[in-house]
């Protein structure tokens, strides 16, 4: 097949990037699966395609696919990885970039000490636009069988719940993540979020992703668990979120605002494809 790609990752969130650009690239669900496994393939958490914009507002458009195959909307620490592999490969001398996806126009910042701010838009709360099937907009709803779990929900551009744990480190994450994906009331799937509150500005997070499970980072779930902890009270506008690959600062002042994520992004290494078997 001979196409490039680049092994990325952000707090070890980890990305097959492939430039669409300069490629003509048109890849399969089985053919993601194949270059997401981790014994057979390359391995990562998701596949990112860059692609021309299609439109005039945007710098470039940016795909993401789950390890299962499916495209998803939104991936904060796969943004940042976008940012540096598009400068990093010539693609742009911008230190601020705009990019099409799926949940709308993400804008990206490039800074000095080489970490990567992303503007993630503001949270969507109302349950239609999660989605959530929920009677009213609710800071905590019960979900499952009794004893349900008391979670809140947004979306950062894919959908979030978010449970309040006394210790991420004994959470059952590899339990309740699936459990709680397997719900009803969330009909395009959700993502996880594991987070316990260490202060008014520090919070230790682990995430049970969609399509992945769990991930040693998630950006968006970091976003949306500040966002659930501001709304419950607990959380302070600036919070650092302490997940299994590393840490991330979140900035959220309130309603109608966006959320903005700073973290770094790592280039790992570069390969040549010759065939993809699915």
């Amino acid at each position: 097949m001979g196409w490039r790609f680049t092994k990325m990752h952000g707090l070890g969130n980890d990305f097959v990037v492939i430039d669409g650009v300069r490629q003509s690239i048109a890849l399969s669900a089985a053919q993601v699966r194949a270059l997401a496994d981790r014994h057979f393939g390359i391995g990562c958490d998701q596949l990112l395609l860059v692609e021309r914009a299609q439109g005039n507002e945007a710098d470039f458009r940016y795909r993401i696919f789950n390890a299962d195959g499916g495209e998803v909307a939104q991936c904060g620490n796969g943004a940042r990885c976008f940012a540096r592999f598009v400068v990093e490969e010539g693609l742009t001398a911008k230190r601020e970039i705009t990019v099409e996806t799926r949940a709308g126009l993400l804008r990206l910042y490039l800074e000095n000490d080489g970490q990567v701010r992303v503007n993630m838009g503001a949270p969507r709360l109302a349950p239609a636009e999660i989605p959530l099937r929920a009677a009213q907009q609710a800071l905590r709803y019960s979900l499952g069988p009794a004893p349900s779990w008391q979670v809140g929900a947004v979306s950062m551009g894919n959908p979030h719940a978010v449970l309040a744990v006394p210790d991420v480190a004994t959470a059952p994450v590899g339990a309740w993540g699936p459990a709680i994906q397997a719900l009803p009331d969330f009909p395009e799937g959700v993502n996880v979020g594991f987070m316990e509150t260490v202060a008014r500005d520090h919070i230790r997070l682990r995430v049970f992703e969609r399509g992945s499970g769990e991930t040693l980072a998630c950006g968006s779930g970091a976003c949306a668990a500040v966002v659930i902890g501001r709304l419950w009270g607990e959380l302070e506008p600036d919070v650092s979120v302490d997940l299994p690959g590393g840490r991330l600062r979140i900035h959220w002042t309130g309603a109608g605002e966006p959320v903005w994520m700073t973290g770094p992004a790592v280039r790992v290494f570069d390969g040549q494809l010759s065939d993809v078997q699915a």
